[in-house]
Parts: structure tokens; sequence; C-alpha cells
């Protein structure tokens, strides 16, 4: 790990961040959502931990990530806060809790501030979210923003495919980029956009972007830790890649545990008081 220019620092900052993306280092970030899986991250030095709205659907099976409630995320991210010490801890701010309600917004940013312990708050949109992003930032909370395919608008777009092809999306896409960092976003999600188009965004602002489904020259990647290691199989992306099948591994676990019980072998004498 000594490679990196910042893997030996204590706690993972939003102006270390900065540093990275200027000095080249990419930033890597998964989600967590619980307290066990966050320690295990942690303890890998991941750089950021996001505390994703994705909770929705990985862990209460829902199919969008819609119905995620300000008290299910603040439940979600205090665990994770309470198992981490290094990795910067970002919490998304659940839909109907900052669109269109800039006062609103910012009763829930303090809650999720308050409450879980976290680092910061990322939220979904562009030019139209900035009345929020302003109030927000005024009590001193950091904000990261989320550009592209935006899951909290699945009824709007009412598709997961790729956005922002034409190149008039494109253009408002890139000009949405430069007022989030004016209006002081310290990063951008730029999620399943054409990789040409995350570079020139990139480029465009001087601010960290993160990309997913959106090529190799953004600041750093984002992938769903459930995602990611197998333990999900329905979702399987282009952009997805699978560093490990703990699905596998989990139902073996699971299926020889039985056997031993049903054969009696265990617990054997050695497990018993």
């Amino acid at each position: 790990m000594s490679a990196y220019l910042y893997s030996d620092v204590n706690k993972v900052t939003t102006n270390i961040l900065q540093r990275m993306r200027n000095e080249g280092e990419k930033i890597a970030m998964l989600t967590a959502y619980d307290y066990s899986t966050a320690k295990l991250l942690d303890m890998a030095k991941i750089d950021v931990i996001l505390v994703g709205d994705s909770a929705a659907n990985v862990m209460a099976g829902y199919t969008t990530t819609l119905p995620i409630t300000l008290d299910n995320m603040i439940y979600h991210a205090s665990s994770v806060v309470r198992a981490v010490t290094r990795a910067l801890v970002v919490v998304d701010m659940p839909f109907g809790t900052y669109q269109g309600n800039s006062k609103e917004a910012l009763h829930s940013a303090i809650r999720i501030m308050k409450e879980s312990g976290a680092d910061a708050v990322k939220m979904e949109g562009g030019v139209e979210i900035t009345d929020s992003i302003d109030r927000i930032l005024t009590a001193g909370i950091p904000v990261m923003g989320h550009l592209g395919l935006t899951p909290q608008s699945i009824n709007k777009f009412g598709t997961y495919a790729v956005r922002a092809t034409e190149e008039k999306e494109a253009e408002k896409l890139i000009s949405d980029a430069k007022v989030l960092e004016e209006h002081g976003c310290f990063a951008i999600v730029l999620e399943k956009i054409p990789a040409d188009l995350a570079k020139r965004v990139t480029e465009s602002v001087s601010v960290p972007t993160i990309g997913i489904g959106a090529g190799s020259a953004t600041s750093g990647q984002v992938l769903v830790f459930h995602d990611m290691m197998g333990i999900t199989q329905q979702f399987s992306p282009r952009f997805l890649r699978r560093y490990h099948s703990l699905s596998e591994e989990i139902i073996n676990a699971v299926s020889h545990y039985i056997s031993d019980v049903k054969a009696v072998d265990f617990p054997n004498e050695k497990e018993q008081y």
C-alpha cells in the first residue's frame, strides 16, 4: 500500500481527495451499509465509503431506491460510522428529502450529520438543486454531487440506460458539473455516461469526479459492494467487475452447515461445554 501517495493518512478528508485528484492518484470508493462490512473496507484502506440509497435494493429488496427513508439512511450511516476510522463516509440523501425545498434539505442534512456522525452528504441533480446545496453548505456540511444516471429520477426517465448519449444532454451535463463546482460541491459522481463525456467533464472541472460506468478518465471509481463481491447475482451491467463470487461460497458453506446439523456432526465433543 505504500506505493500510494495517501495510503498512510489517518483520516481521509475532502481536502485529501482534492490533493489526490491534483496529484493523479485515483480515488477508490465502495458502498457499505453495516458495521461489519464497513470495518473490513476501512481495514483494507478504502478511500471513501458511500452509505448509498442502494441500501433500498441490496438490503431491503426494493426494485428502486425511492422507498428508503431518512430514518433508514441514518440507521445505516450510524452503523458504518461506528466501524470507520480512516475512510471518508458519505451518505446519500434519500428521495424526497431535498428536492424542491431547501429548508427541508438543510434539516435532512443536519439530521444525517448529527445523528450518524458522517463526514458528508451526496445529492442527485444539477442546477435544479443548487438552492438546497447552497443552504446545506451554509451549515458547513460538505456536499458530493451526482450526475448522469440518477436513480432517484427513474420514473422521469423510465429507463436505466446510458445517459447523455446525445450532444444536447451531454452539454447540459457538462454545464451542470460546472454549476455544482461553482456552488461548492467537493466532488461529483458520474454514473453510466459515455467514457469520452466523462473525460470531458473531468477536464472541465477542478474537483474530483467519481465514475461508475463512466470509463477510466475520472478521478476515481465507485461500485456497490454487494455487486463487486458477487453477493448479488441478478445485476450484471457492462461496467461491473465481480472481484469474488461470495454468493457461491456462502451457499456452499450454509449447505455444509445444514448437512453437519442433520448428520449430528455439529456440534462435536470439542464444540460443547
